[in-house]
């Protein structure tokens, strides 16, 4: 008669233990995917650099800038990868969008302007009023544009600065509410007279290109003047568009100390958080 061991007596089998190391790599890389694909096909940050979209767009505002809405392309990628062939499910932004796109002519710089001009369109600028197909874009003047002066920003011109008697600068700038056919409305800046963006030739819009512009007139490089790295950016193509100005998710006055953490809370700008466009 053989014996038989009971379970409980046989000796164990080691296991294998899980590297911890590996179990966080794996970890890392689905998150990167996740990452990659939110902001390659749904949104992306984007924050603001420039006074070229004044006053909408202050300089130390961080925006969600939305990918769906005119198609996706490489330009669509983190570091524009080539993995999608041309621009696929394209659509062509309306007037008065925001959009974020690669600027000409080298296409590695991200730009923001607003659009003005589609295929088809003929634009002019005429004393600092849009000539749009012909027919002068409805520029009405109301109240100045008062900004603090911030250590990111400052008045653009010697003029605009008002110093108050506790020391603080206000920038007081001419506005205007321009509004597109369709019905697009939004203010505008203007800073001074006879500038050379404030006569233009016609230019016409061919298929496939867009004219942009920046809504502080007298300083923002677009589609006014021709292309060069780091300037102005000529007509852009439809294929560079990255997205369209979504909403604005935080902006900071430039005033905080990475040292001095309650800083971080009263230089946000409070009531711009959350601004739709």
């Amino acid at each position: 008669m053989t014996d038989i061991t009971p379970a409980e007596a046989l000796p164990e089998v080691p296991q294998k233990k899980k590297s911890e190391t590996l179990d966080f790599l794996g970890f890392l890389l689905k998150l990167g995917i996740i990452v990659f694909i939110i902001r390659s096909f749904f949104a992306a940050p984007f924050n603001i650099p420039s006074e070229s979209m004044m006053p909408r767009l202050l300089v130390g505002d961080y925006l969600l800038v939305s990918k769906w809405n005119y198609g996706y392309s490489k330009y669509s990628l983190p570091f524009s990868l080539p993995l999608i062939p041309g621009r696929i499910m394209a659509s062509t932004p309306e007037r008065g969008d925001v959009v974020v796109f690669k600027a000409p002519p080298s296409q590695r710089q991200d730009y923001i302007k607003r659009v003005i001009g589609v295929p088809g369109d003929m634009i002019q600028v005429k004393a600092g009023q849009i000539i749009l197909n012909g027919t002068p874009v409805p520029r009405q003047r109301i109240a100045d544009a008062a900004l603090p002066e911030t250590p990111t920003s400052h008045c653009l011109t010697t003029a605009a600065a008002e110093r108050a008697a506790d020391g603080a600068i206000t920038c007081r700038y001419t506005r205007y509410r321009e509004t597109l056919p369709g019905g697009k409305s939004y203010e505008v800046l203007d800073t001074a007279q006879g500038t050379v963006g404030d006569d233009t030739q016609v230019y016409v819009v061919p298929q496939g290109m867009l004219f942009l512009m920046g809504d502080n007139r007298d300083h923002s490089a677009d589609s006014r003047f021709p292309a060069v790295d780091n300037g102005a950016i000529g007509l852009v193509p439809e294929a560079n568009l990255v997205g369209k100005a979504w909403v604005s998710v935080f902006s900071t006055d430039g005033n905080a100390k990475w040292l001095l953490p309650w800083t971080w809370l009263t230089a946000a700008r409070w009531s711009r958080i959350g601004e739709g466009f």
